[in-house]
């Protein structure tokens, strides 16, 4: 459990490297998973103690048997257990009466079929927290150990991985064989291998925590089915990146919209969940990938090479058209082309033939040699203008392939910049990709793939080394109010606040609102109107209408009491044409927020990660493009700004094009406010600031429209931690 004091990786010692293994439920019967996992650990040469556990076998592959786990004279560090999902209650209080000290649960039948699995689930957790059982599972492949020391592979998977330095966690126990056998033809060797499954105990939470603190692994990769704390998730993941330096790299299926449909603000439709996990994941600094290959062809990067210091890249090809792709594909990367200095241009002019391109990408020529290529990546990594190289390779009928991979290997062992390689083509370039792979030298099919490999390790240099200010916290407000307000609306049974109890909530937190107030008759309108002061903005209030624009139920830049009053009139009338239905309170009386450019700002609270704030343009921008983007508050003050320079159309409030420079100050301040409450007050479900009317540089901006969805009992423990990683 991801929430238990202190998971680490004490807690999972006797599950990684244990003294002692027992297979309960193990059998003679070739071919099934039960004997799989046993024979699996014995021939895979575990450096412990082996017992099978079989109601029927007296020995299994030469030994000896044991009836129950209790049977066992000797103490047992771990048992796997392989029996159906209907005996693995009696095996785990056996178990437990053993004094095991760690479980996997290989068996299904568990939540994933539904409420029987569940309660079954749900007693076999019972047993463990009674005896102080840590375990993984159920549903899942098992646990792979590669130390020397230990080499455990408690799995039914069809090989032993090779020892290596990425630790791999997998929600699914299926895409750890497929994951295995891509690996394996890679030449890809891991630290540990784990299939979680259910989570029922172990999170992947903590076993991440596990492997930050394992000195084998240097890379995390994961495969991840669902987010349940995706709070904890991005504060564990912090942590890692931040303490140890160690990438955290995140496979996350499901990137449909589901439910978004149903939401009943911009915001809620807007943040569909892959959204929200796409902005926590890059809050917490975490390397998300599209792809099984885009995660390993970061992941050997990683955890192969030095990270480089910079952007700028030398390009070492013996063709011209794959030199041309390979800058493309870098330059759209937002990669560098390095700028040679004078003696490493001389060292070219003098080493390579007249023929030979001695500027970037470099071009060796289609007969080059070993020879050439260690001349040319050797001058390259010694400039002091380099920050890394690429080398690339066509398979010609002169290119001796092996004794160029050698001399790329050799070189490059030599220097602390990295080196990433391209031979391209598979058949004939084979052999000397294998010995790129054996010495580490991280090799992409194709160049398009190394850029983006090369890109992303820079940016995870610059994570890892980024500290962040904590979110702001202002005193100025008035949390009381807004609860209240909230709270209220609640008991009476609203879905939403009455619009003019959603500005106060925003008034509350010194949001800019401006001055409104009720009218109930055109008179009244009027009255109103005149001590606000012209010109004003006027919309119908009732909790039946959404898009109030689409009704008629909106009348702007209204400047005499007299238009006040027919516009009172006229909304009214639009309303009975298109929504008689309608409950209608009056008509919302506001002052004009005057000229400047329109903006969103929204909430969501989300079951997993808590509240999501929304920052985007208005009009077009959100409603055609979708060019919003999200952060999970509290909001620390660099990501308020990087989620703002992320939407596409930001440069339109920087003066774009001889635009005017608009008050970004302010709308920063805005969302650090939003941020604030939408952690203090849990019973806001959706929040839409929409528009906010950004002015002039220094002249601040303006709330106009508010609407603010309410639910009791919200859970609030998504922001939990963050707000107290804040205070």
């Amino acid at each position: 459990m991801a929430d238990s004091p202190g998971p680490g990786r004490s807690r999972l010692e006797p599950i990684f490297s244990p003294q002692s293994v027992a297979v309960v439920g193990a059998t003679r019967v070739p071919g099934t998973v039960p004997y799989d996992i046993f024979h699996n650990i014995l021939k895979d040469n575990f450096q412990g103690t082996i017992y099978p556990v079989s109601p029927r076998e007296r020995s299994i592959a030469g030994v000896k048997a044991y009836k129950y786990i209790l049977d066992i004279p000797d103490p047992v560090d771990l048992a796997v257990i392989v029996f159906p999902s209907g005996v693995v209650k009696l095996a785990m209080e056996q178990c437990g009466q053993k004094g095991v000290k760690g479980v996997v649960i290989i068996s299904a039948g568990f939540r994933e079929v539904g409420p029987a699995g569940v309660q079954r689930e749900e007693e076999i957790k019972e047993i463990a927290q009674k005896y102080g059982i840590p375990f993984i599972g159920p549903n899942c492949l098992g646990v792979i150990n590669t130390d020397p020391n230990v080499h455990l592979n408690a799995s039914f998977a069809r090989r032993m991985p090779t020892a290596g330095s990425i630790g791999f966690l997998s929600q699914s126990g299926a895409l750890c064989t497929a994951v295995l056998d891509y690996a394996h033809a890679k030449h890809i060797g891991f630290s540990k291998f784990v299939s979680f499954g259910n989570k029922a105990d172990i999170s992947d939470i903590d076993l991440m925590l596990a492997l930050k603190d394992d000195p084998a692994t240097k890379v995390i990769l994961m495969y991840l089915e669902e987010m349940t704390d995706g709070a904890a998730f991005v504060d564990a993941a912090r942590r890692v990146i931040h303490e140890t330096g160690k990438p955290v790299l995140v496979l996350k299926s499901g990137r449909t919209q589901q439910g978004a449909s149903a939401a009943a603000s911009h915001t809620g439709s807007l943040a569909a969940s892959d959204e929200i996990v796409d902005a926590a994941l890059k809050q917490a600094g975490v390397i998300r990938c599209q792809t099984i290959e885009e995660m390993f062809n970061n992941a050997i990067a990683l955890a192969y090479q030095p990270l480089p210091k910079g952007r700028r890249v030398a390009i070492i090809t013996n063709a011209g058209g794959p030199g041309v792709l390979t800058t493309d594909a870098a330059i759209h990367e937002r990669l560098e082309l390095a700028t040679f200095s004078d003696r490493t241009r001389d060292v070219f002019k003098r080493s390579l033939p007249v023929t030979a391109s001695s500027r970037n990408p470099v071009d060796v020529i289609g007969d080059a040699r070993a020879d050439r290529y260690r001349v040319a990546l050797g001058s390259a990594l010694e400039d002091e203008n380099v920050d890394g190289a690429l080398v690339i390779l066509t398979p010609q009928s002169m290119t001796d392939i092996d004794a160029i991979a050698e001399a790329v290997c050799s070189v490059a062992s030599k220097h602390d910049k990295p080196t990433y390689s391209s031979f391209m083509g598979e058949t004939d370039v084979a052999s000397g990709i294998a010995i790129l792979q054996h010495r580490h030298i991280p090799h992409y099919i194709l160049p398009e793939s190394m850029c983006r490999a090369f890109a992303r390790a820079h940016d995870f240099r610059s994570e890892k080394d980024r500290r962040f200010s904590p979110a702001v916290r202002f005193d100025d407000v008035d949390t009381r109010t807004a609860r209240t307000l909230l709270d209220t609306a609640i008991a009476a049974g609203r879905t939403y606040l009455p619009p003019a109890d959603a500005m106060n909530v925003l008034a509350a937190y010194r949001l800019p609102v401006l001055p409104s107030a009720i009218a109930e008759s055109a008179d009244d309108a009027a009255s109103v109107a005149a001590k606000l002061g012209f010109p004003v903005a006027m919309k119908v209030e009732s909790d039946d209408i959404v898009h109030k624009f689409d009704v008629g139920a909106v009348m702007l830049d209204v400047r005499t009491p007299a238009a006040a009053s027919a516009a009172f009139t006229a909304i009214l009338a639009n309303v009975r044409v298109h929504q008689p239905d309608a409950r209608i309170t009056g008509v919302l009386v506001q002052r004009m927020a005057g000229p400047g450019e329109e903006v969103i700002l929204g909430v969501k609270r989300d079951p997993a990660f808590g509240a999501v704030v929304m920052f985007g343009l208005g009009g077009l921008f959100v409603e055609i493009f979708r060019d919003v983007a999200f952060r999970i508050a509290p909001i620390p003050p660099e990501h308020i700004r990087g989620m703002m320079h992320e939407v596409r159309a930001f440069p339109i409030l920087t003066g774009a094009r001889g635009r005017v420079h608009r008050d970004t100050a302010a709308v920063e301040e805005c969302l650090q406010r939003l941020s604030q409450l939408a952690v203090d007050c849990p019973q806001i479900l959706e929040l839409d600031i929409n528009p906010l009317i950004v002015r002039d540089q220094g002249d601040g901006c303006a709330v106009t429209d508010a609407r603010i969805l309410v639910a009791a009992d919200v859970g609030a423990s998504g922001n939990a931690a963050g707000a107290a990683r804040n205070s």
